[in-house]
């Protein structure tokens, strides 16, 4: 028996209960799939090469061609670093403003779905306690009622239904927790390099205002 058919065979002697487990366990793959690309292709931006480039641009006074370096980038960081840029030339409160505006709309995104992970792996345990407990039920009422014969045959079949929701239970439940820790630390790490990058930026713009020709203008 080849190892698919083995799996398909303990899917059938699950009963009834591996059919949500089994939609719990494509909810999962599904969230892991999107986060992994959102996480680690879409977002990600090179911080060291974005900052570098953004230096040199700001030192060298493009500060335009910065604010176009930066709504290049599909990086939530080149979105926020951008919302800085336009609002340099004000005080620094309305600077930091625009960019904590900007992350608002920003880090929800990288935060998105990832959540619900720890939920559904809660669930995928449960479904699988629930089952076992029904199909333990469903085997002890049985041979209460059965003969002799077919009494062995009835708990083997009860128990068989029980252990396996049990199995599938636990093996969507843990790939989903490990999926959320590994999923919710490159959020963090994701979160941490914005954050340090696009102050690192604005705070280079700042400092420079003289050097670069701005004049801070009052109010917003």
């Amino acid at each position: 028996m080849t190892f698919m058919a083995s799996i398909a065979e303990s899917f059938d002697e699950g009963g009834p209960w591996m059919w949500p487990i089994l939609a719990i366990g494509v909810v999962v793959i599904l969230i892991a799939v999107e986060r992994t690309y959102v996480l680690f292709f879409k977002t990600t931006s090179k911080r060291e090469a974005f900052l570098s480039q953004m230096r040199s641009l700001i030192m060298s006074r493009n500060l335009d061609k910065a604010v176009q370096f930066a709504s290049h980038d599909p990086s939530p960081l080149g979105k926020i670093v951008k919302a800085g840029l336009l609002k340099i030339n004000h005080e620094d409160e309305v600077v930091q403003s625009a960019m904590d505006e900007a992350a608002l709309k920003e880090i929800p995104y990288l935060e998105r779905r990832t959540g619900f992970l720890p939920m559904l792996s809660n669930a995928a345990t449960l479904m699988g306690l629930l089952g076992t407990i029904i199909g333990l039920i469903h085997s002890f009422s049985a041979v209460s009622h059965a003969d002799a014969a077919t009494k062995a045959t009835l708990l083997s079949q009860g128990i068989s239904e029980a252990m396996n929701c049990t199995a599938f239970g636990l093996i969507v439940a843990i790939p989903a927790l490990l999926l959320y820790a590994v999923l919710q630390s490159r959020t963090q790490r994701c979160i941490d390099d914005i954050n340090t990058a696009s102050v690192n930026v604005v705070n280079l713009v700042i400092v420079n205002r003289d050097k670069l020709g701005l004049t801070v203008k009052k109010g917003g």
